[in-house]
């Protein structure tokens, strides 16, 4: 595994629910505990439901640091999770979404429904429009994602986007190989 380097936190999206396959709440388990060991704080939508919640209670559990940002609106309907290191109430949903990318140093997308996925694509936009130069990486849980990966190289395919803009996501079946993908993005290029 490669050093943290210069990733000290990294921002997490995922769903407020657990959805259908377990595999899925044990993967973000499994995230918030690797990120905890390697001194990686998280960064996320500050609810204790879901595989939101089972993030941020396996990260916290192992001694890390957790950031929830969550806008007033929804600090009841997602059940805001009050035992993290920090949690931020903003005005909305725009708010959640730069403060989230501003404390982070990379981002991660786990299984997930509507706003995950609006998320991922806004993050990877700004990438595109080299806005920010962070990394983005999805964790394809249990092939969760394979038909996003499938539509966003047929994307490609009919040219609507350049292969070096797809390449900006960063892909992974376990957690530990994703974040070793992150760091590495990170690091300067060799002249």
């Amino acid at each position: 595994m490669a050093e943290a380097g210069d990733v000290q936190r990294i921002c997490v999206f995922c769903g407020s629910r657990s959805g259908l396959d377990p595999q899925h709440v044990e993967a973000a388990s499994a995230v918030g505990t690797t990120l905890a060991r390697h001194g990686i704080g998280i960064v996320y939508g500050g609810a204790s439901i879901g595989v939101m919640g089972a993030l941020a209670n396996a990260a916290l559990a192992a001694g890390g640091e957790v950031i929830g940002v969550i806008p007033r609106s929804l600090f009841e309907r997602e059940t805001a999770h009050t035992g993290l290191t920090e949690l931020r109430v903003v005005d909305t949903m725009h708010e959640r979404k730069a403060m989230m990318a501003d404390l982070s140093d990379a981002f991660v997308t786990l299984p997930g429904g509507i706003g995950t996925l609006e998320e991922l694509f806004e993050v990877w936009t700004w990438a595109h429009l080299d806005i920010h130069r962070k990394p983005i990486g999805i964790l394809n849980v249990a092939g969760f994602y394979d038909p996003l990966r499938q539509f966003m190289d047929a994307i490609v395919d009919a040219g609507f986007l350049v292969n070096k803009s797809r390449a900006l996501v960063l892909e992974g079946d376990a957690p530990e190989e994703l974040l070793a993908r992150l760091v590495e993005a990170t690091k300067p290029a060799e002249a």
